[in-house]
C-alpha cells in the first residue's frame, strides 16, 4: 500500500518549549534547535494512507466491464434478491400443480357431509379446473402467492442466518440440534409474517365467485372479522417448523457428507435438495392438510385435535395425504428452479467480485 509522509509546522500560542529536552539533545539533534528559537512552535509527522477509493473503477471502466457493476451491490442484498426472484419463478412455473393439490386437499369439505364422493383424483382435478375455468384457472391465486413468496423467502433466509448464529456454539460450530432449531424458528418466523397472504391465496384459489385478492380480503373482514386471516395458524406453525427444520438439516448434513469434489456440483445440490424435501414432506404433509381445511370458510374444526380425527373419520387415513402426489411432483421442479436460479446468481456475484478486484488491481499498478 502506497504511503505519503507530511511534515507540518504550526505556531501554537502559549506553548513554551522545553529547555530540558534541548539540553539533553545530542549533537545530531542540535540542528533542530534553530527552528525552535522563536518559541511556540510545534511539529507533527502524520502518515496518510491512500484509500481504496482511489483505485475504484471509473465509469468508463464499468462500461467496459459491466459485470463488475454487480459487485457494488452488497452481497447480502444480492443474495436476498436472488432468493426472492428464484422463489417467485418457481411458484409461477409450478402454480398448476399447486392449484390441483389445493383442490384435492379441500374437495371433501367443499362437497359436504352428504356427498357420496369424498375425494377427487389428480387427473380428475386437472380436467375439472380446465373445464370450469379454462387455462387461466390453473394460475388462479398465483399472484398473491408470488407476492407472498417474496417476503416469505426473504424473511426465512434472513431469520435462518440469524438463528444459526444464535444457536452456534462458542467455537462457531452448529450442531444437529442447532440446525433443527434454527430451521424451525426461521420457518415459524416467516410463516407468522406472511400468513394472511396465504389465507387469501387459498380462498381465491378454491372458492368460486372471487376475482381479486382485495375482494376476498374485504369479504373476509366484513363477514368473518380480522381473526379469519389467522385461521389455522397453529397447525401452520406446527407444520412448517418440522418441515423447514428437517429439510434444512438433512440438506446440510448430506451435502457435507459428500466428497469435496461433488459438493459444489449443481447435480449434487439438486439430488440433495430433492431427497431432503421428499423426506420432510412425507413427515409433515398431514399437518398441511389439516391447516388447509381449518382455513376454509365454514370449517367445523376449531383446533388441530378436532381436525385430525375429523378428517380421518370422514375420508380415512388417506385423507391426510390428499394431494400428496401433485405436491411431490411440484416440489421437484420447484426445488430445481429455486436452486438453479440461486446458484447461478451466486456464481455471477462471485464472478463480479473477482472482476471488480481485477480492475482495481490494474488501477493500483498504474499509479505505482
Amino acid at each position: 500500500m502506497a504511503q505519503e509522509g507530511t511534515l507540518v509546522w504550526r505556531k501554537i500560542p502559549g506553548l513554551e518549549r522545553s529547555q530540558r529536552s534541548f539540553s539533553e539533545a545530542t549533537e545530531q539533534q542540535n540542528q533542530w534547535r534553530g527552528r525552535w528559537e522563536g518559541g511556540g512552535a510545534f511539529s507533527c509527522l502524520s502518515m496518510e494512507e491512500k484509500g481504496e477509493k482511489e483505485f475504484t473503477p471509473t465509469r468508463q471502466q464499468f462500461l467496459t466491464h459491466p459485470l463488475a457493476l454487480l459487485a457494488l451491490v452488497p452481497r447480502d442484498a444480492a443474495l436476498f434478491a436472488a432468493g426472492a426472484i428464484a422463489g417467485a419463478a418457481a411458484k409461477t412455473v409450478t402454480a398448476p400443480l399447486d392449484r390441483v393439490k389445493l383442490l384435492m386437499q379441500t374437495y371433501g369439505l367443499r362437497a359436504g357431509q352428504g356427498s357420496v364422493k369424498k375425494g377427487i383424483g389428480f387427473i380428475e382435478a386437472m380436467m375439472l379446473i380446465g373445464k370450469e375455468e379454462g387455462i387461466k384457472g390453473y394460475w388462479k391465486g398465483n399472484l398473491p402467492q408470488v407476492i407472498r413468496i417474496i417476503p416469505y423467502s426473504a424473511v426465512q433466509l434472513f431469520a435462518y442466518e440469524v438463528y444459526k448464529k444464535l444457536f452456534s456454539g462458542k467455537n462457531g460450530e452448529l450442531s444437529v440440534i442447532g440446525r433443527l432449531a434454527a430451521g424451525a424458528c426461521a420457518g415459524m418466523t416467516s410463516t407468522l409474517v406472511t400468513y394472511p397472504l396465504d389465507v387469501l391465496r387459498l380462498r381465491l384459489a378454491v372458492e368460486p365467485g372471487y376475482r381479486t385478492m382485495s375482494e376476498v380480503a374485504l369479504n373476509m373482514l366484513r363477514d368473518e372479522g380480522i381473526a379469519s386471516f389467522y385461521n389455522g395458524l397453529g397447525p401452520s406453525l406446527l407444520g412448517i417448523a418440522p418441515y423447514i427444520a428437517v429439510n434444512f438439516c438433512i440438506f446440510d448434513l448430506v451435502k457435507k457428507s459428500l466428497p469435496e469434489k461433488f459438493q459444489k456440483k449443481t447435480v449434487s445440490s439438486l439430488g440433495t435438495a430433492l431427497l431432503s424435501a421428499t423426506l420432510a414432506t412425507l413427515l409433515c404433509y398431514p399437518l398441511d392438510t389439516v391447516r388447509r381445511q381449518m382455513q376454509m370458510k365454514g370449517t367445523p374444526y376449531n383446533t388441530v385435535l378436532d381436525a385430525f380425527p375429523g378428517i380421518v373419520a370422514r375420508d380415512g387415513f388417506i385423507g391426510l395425504y390428499r394431494g400428496f402426489v401433485p405436491n411431490a411432483l411440484k416440489n421437484l421442479p420447484n426445488s430445481s428452479i429455486r436452486l438453479t436460479t440461486f446458484d447461478t446468481v451466486k456464481v455471477l456475484i462471485a464472478a463480479s467480485e473477482k472482476e471488480f478486484q481485477r480492475v482495481m488491481e490494474e488501477n493500483r499498478q498504474k499509479q505505482k
